[in-house]
């Protein structure tokens, strides 16, 4: 045996490796693991020209169990404190009144969970991910919706 046997031997293991490794990172032409934009009425398009939405699904729309685990959830990552307890309101807003700011359909909602809102809301995509975050959205559609609410005037009577 020669001395160049030992260095051959572990360069073929350091080449092996680093092709291990390469092979464990994403491809660069692999789809983005964040959600598309979503199109919803309320967008302003400049210059009349939509920009392409993409299309989110809840995939447990409806599902009582997926539900019931979002209601744990949203104790669990303390939603309640700012939106109350079942969602009833509080700090933040009452999530059983269907009065959305940012759009009320699932995708919509998904996105105000998943990136955050201004004035408030965190963004809790990078906790949850995407699947806690369409469990959450799951329990938030699952709520009884409050159809008589007291409103406040704020005209002089």
């Amino acid at each position: 045996m020669n001395a160049r046997t030992p260095v051959g031997l572990l360069l073929a293991v350091l080449a092996l490796s680093a092709c291990q490794q390469r092979a464990l990172l994403p491809a660069s032409n692999a789809a983005p693991l964040l959600p598309p934009a979503v199109a919803y009425e309320a967008h302003e398009a400049a210059g009349g020209r939509v920009p392409p939405g993409g299309t989110l699904r809840n995939p447990h729309q409806g599902d009582p169990a997926v539900a019931a685990n979002g209601a744990l959830l949203f104790t669990t990552m303390n939603c309640d404190g700012c939106h109350g307890p079942d969602a009833s309101g509080s700090v933040g807003p009452n999530l059983a009144v269907r009065r959305w700011r940012y759009g009320g359909a699932d995708a919509e909602v998904y996105m105000s969970i998943f990136y955050g809102r201004p004035k408030g809301m965190p963004a809790f995509g990078g906790a949850l991910g995407e699947e806690g975050v369409w469990t959450l959205v799951t329990y938030i559609r699952s709520l009884p919706k409050v159809d008589n609410l007291a409103t406040e005037s704020w005209e002089k009577p």
